[in-house]
């Protein structure tokens, strides 16, 4: 593997910083220059740009890591011009360069694909997305529950409380990452809450709402929701380097680049993390170009049929509702944009697209505090795709 004297001394500064507490930006830490039509000449970045997004804006967010924020990101910009960059390292304790197509944990991008598969079953009319929990999942709610539709669950509003979890915060969470949670045993805990509100009548994002959606997709398949992940979207769109884990297997198999969180004031290694409790919620494995072959084909309809794929563009009437069916509407810069973000330990996810994919994104990023609010990361190496 390609290294300098510059990189070698960059990973020297790191692994003594990593040994001694918080990690402490070197003043000379490498930065990622555009390059036109071909990669960086450092050992740890690389950006590939031709016409269309802003790119220098985009170099600009990957330039100078790591630092405090990140260890390494890719981004990868498409629609009219496309540009690829990345940047960091792919280990803090040897500073080998970044992967450009590396794999990481998407987190809440998993509800993108559980949303699909939902949407496939009603068009195949297996599913009523006006048809309840209580009819699907028959002793799954109390009776403190009024009727809840697998709409009202693809939109978030469907007045469940969280469930169970093994740490709110990674430094809760640390200690017990190994430790199973099961899918009933999360949804258990919620329902023994009680409801949090009347159905349909507000939006409140959360992994519990998706974690029953994987539930009703196992019990009218008959067969497991990482299969029908694989059959239905996977498959299909050529998605070869994304799965999800053989049950509480901790590990990322095949390239990756390593996760870190700051835990008490220290950068630690969280690569490694039992992810189970989030499954049909936010326990998919992927890669960038894997995940802009979902955005493009959910987009024009390859994923979802066209009567069904407009539940993924129709907020529901409630106050304030942003969330569509997985989906997330915003505006940046006059454009509307349609994506979804997703976080574990160490790593920052998000795909994003304009309806008619004329600016679409994907961002994987190393981040040091990766479940803090996400917005600055998406600032920094999501937003400036739609700058023009």
């Amino acid at each position: 593997m390609r290294r300098n004297s510059r990189s070698a001394l960059l990973a020297a500064a790191l692994v003594a910083a990593l040994a001694a507490g918080p990690l402490a930006v070197p003043a000379f830490a490498a930065s990622a220059a555009p390059v036109s039509g071909a990669p960086s000449s450092s050992a740890s970045s690389s950006v590939r740009a031709t016409t269309g997004p802003d790119a220098e804006a985009l170099a600009a967010a990957l330039a100078g890591l790591p630092d405090q924020d990140a260890t390494a990101a890719q981004i990868r910009v498409g629609g009219d011009g496309r540009w690829l960059g990345t940047a960091g390292v792919r280990d803090l304790r040897t500073g080998a360069p970044a992967l450009e197509n590396g794999r990481f944990r998407a987190g809440s991008v998993t509800k993108v694909v559980t949303a699909s598969i939902v949407l496939q079953l009603a068009a195949e009319g297996r599913i009523d997305l006006d048809g309840t929990v209580q009819q699907y999942l028959p002793g799954l709610l109390t009776e403190d529950f009024d009727p809840i539709t697998v709409r009202q669950l693809l939109n978030y509003t469907s007045g469940l409380r969280p469930g169970a979890s093994l740490g709110d915060t990674v430094e809760a969470g640390y200690p017990h990452r190994f430790e199973t949670l099961t899918p009933r045993q999360v949804v258990a805990a919620s329902v023994a809450r009680g409801p949090a509100y009347a159905p349909g009548t507000r939006q409140s994002y959360g992994n519990i709402h998706y974690t029953v959606l994987g539930m009703l997709i196992e019990k009218v398949t008959g067969d497991s929701y990482a299969h029908q992940a694989a059959v239905r979207v996977f498959r299909p769109l050529g998605m070869r380097h994304t799965s999800f884990p053989d049950g509480a297997d901790p590990r990322i198999h095949g390239p990756h680049n390593r996760g870190y969180d700051r835990i008490d004031g220290t950068l630690v290694d969280v690569t490694d993390w039992n992810m189970s409790d989030r499954w049909a919620a936010g326990d998919m494995i992927s890669t960038t170009a894997d995940l802009e072959r979902l955005l493009v084909g959910l987009f024009r309809g390859r994923v979802v049929p066209q009567p069904q794929l407009k539940e993924m563009f129709t907020l529901p009437d409630v106050p304030r509702a942003r969330y569509a069916a997985a989906l997330e509407r915003m505006e940046l810069n006059g454009k509307v944009i349609w994506g979804k973000t997703g976080s574990r330990p160490g790593y920052a996810a998000a795909i994003a697209a304009t309806r008619d994919l004329s600016r679409t994104v994907v961002y994987a990023v190393n981040a040091t505090n990766a479940k803090d609010d996400g917005l600055p990361i998406a600032q920094r190496f999501g937003f400036p795709a739609f700058n023009r």
